[in-house]
């Protein structure tokens, strides 16, 4: 390809690109455009889930069985470890920090699959939940967790996917080596599937050209899909003695519009916009941008 044919794609590439991450305000007025979320039913995890089915801003469709986002796999049935082999993945990406995986046990997977230890911090969010829960004290409960510092805390960790070097990292890569060629399906998750994979699930699918409308609203998902679950781990808290309000744990099992936003500034105040914040903050080329693109919508 001649230099002057290349520079002509890098700039289309460039131009479409900043188009498709503009806010993007005709989602909100176009209807019909929520998709069917594609679950992949386990036992022992909740919110395992294919990212494809989403249409993109100029027609294409995010494809399925090539990304899977979910909740931590340590507790695993056999039979989910089946289903899973079934998804043929090549890697599972586990964001979790060692006191997570200590808690909750290291990944089952099917034969063949690499795990990959990719840790995201969570600002301290887990061993301060499990501190408040551990006291067994209702008035300190209340003061670490009430009057809104739970959901003030969910703000600040979804600062720092934007903030830390170390995040940033780890988000970056994990991009990438979704649009490098000849991958095979790759499957990411923390504990919950919510936060870190909530933030990496997003990122994925604006950069493929999904509607801002539609990326937020598989991030919002994971609040329904726990939902039973996280209620059933409220009661569980109550019946133990360990709480006697375990509504104090919602803001920290939810998703919100108010966490996502609080990213979202820190992208705007920080790098003036999503694309130089996928490009300078997290490392992505215009080389690896086109590859996710081709690669996860056709």
């Amino acid at each position: 390809m001649s230099l002057s044919r290349r520079a002509l794609l890098t700039t289309a590439g460039a131009a479409a690109l900043g188009a498709a991450l503009a806010p993007s305000a005709s989602a909100a007025a176009r209807p019909g455009l929520t998709t069917p979320i594609r679950q992949i039913p386990l036992q022992g995890a909740v919110n395992v889930r294919d990212l494809g089915g989403y249409p993109t801003y100029d027609g294409a469709r995010v494809r399925h069985g090539l990304v899977y986002r979910a909740d931590h796999l340590g507790k695993l049935t056999d039979a989910d470890v089946t289903t899973l082999g079934g998804l043929r993945l090549s890697r599972a990406i586990d964001f979790r920090i060692p006191m997570e995986v200590g808690y909750d046990g290291a990944d089952r997977l099917p034969a063949g699959v690499t795990a990959v230890s990719r840790p995201v911090t969570d600002h301290g969010l887990f061993g301060q939940l499990l501190a408040a829960i551990g006291s067994r004290d209702p008035v300190r409960q209340e003061e670490m967790l009430g009057g809104g510092r739970a959901a003030a805390f969910m703000t600040d960790v979804y600062r720092t996917f934007v903030t830390d070097a170390a995040n940033r990292d780890a988000f970056g890569r994990t991009l990438r080596e979704l649009a490098a060629p000849g991958t095979g399906p790759v499957l990411y998750h923390c504990t919950a599937g919510k936060d870190r994979t909530g933030w990496t699930s997003w990122l994925a699918l604006r950069l493929v050209g999904v509607p801002e409308q539609l990326a937020t609203e598989d991030y919002l998902a994971s609040t329904a899909i726990r939902a039973a679950h996280d209620a059933r781990v409220r009661e569980g808290l109550k019946a133990a003695g360990l709480m006697q309000n375990p509504e104090l744990i919602v803001p920290l099992q939810e998703v919100r519009p108010e966490y996502l936003d609080a990213a979202l500034a820190e992208v705007r105040s920080g790098y003036g916009g999503l694309y130089r914040y996928v490009t300078a903050g997290l490392g992505l080329d215009l080389r690896a941008l086109t590859g996710l693109r081709e690669r996860l919508a056709g």
